[in-house]
């Protein structure tokens, strides 16, 4: 295997490995973080890091979950309801069955919040540069939970956690992609 496939390699795992800790510390108590880290990384991909990369994923775990500009994804207001890693499956028109995890779903009573987790060191200055495989996930996501909470509006986001950044996907432009999904081009 070459450098750059290890890196790769490396860099995946420690993308898996930051998602499954930002899907079970927040709410929890910071000191118990390292426990709960060992038991949710001991069974997972890789197995539990040595003991130096658990601590650089916790660091980078904590500097993504205290972020300020984070705020709407984790410190949530009371009667928020979140759900993490939900699995979603919905029939689009013109598109066909779309399956998907989300990595957080903030339910509030002014809107529905759809976030995936990006761990890419690049990350794009604009909504307009995101990878178009990224657009579309986003765009599904969008039309799928539109089904289902009808009465609020539905955004999707995606959270560089290299960044510490949330970067609202703009409507239009989901919906510009989604009808670029539709083969018969009538948009969904």
């Amino acid at each position: 295997m070459s450098g750059g496939d290890g890196d790769a390699v490396a860099a995946m795992l420690f993308g898996t490995r930051l998602h499954l800790l930002l899907e079970h510390l927040p709410g929890r108590d910071a000191a118990d973080w390292p426990a709960i880290a060992r038991d949710v990384l001991a069974d997972a991909e890789g197995g539990l890091p040595e003991p130096a990369a658990l601590a650089g994923l916790l660091d980078e775990a904590q500097a993504v979950l205290s972020a300020p500009d984070l705020a709407e994804v984790f410190d949530l207001p009371e009667g928020a309801e979140v759900f993490r890693e939900l699995d979603l499956a919905a029939p689009l028109p013109g598109v066909g069955m779309v399956w998907g995890k989300l990595d957080r779903l903030v339910i509030t009573r002014a809107r529905i919040l759809a976030v995936d987790y990006k761990t890419n060191r690049d990350v794009p200055a604009r909504p307009e540069d995101v990878p178009l495989g990224i657009l579309r996930q986003m765009a599904a996501y969008h039309a799928a939970l539109g089904q289902i909470w009808t009465d609020r509006p539905v955004g999707v986001a995606v959270l560089w956690t290299a960044t510490r950044s949330l970067m609202p996907l703009p409507d239009a432009q989901i919906g510009h992609v989604l009808a670029g999904l539709d083969p018969s081009g009538s948009g969904a």
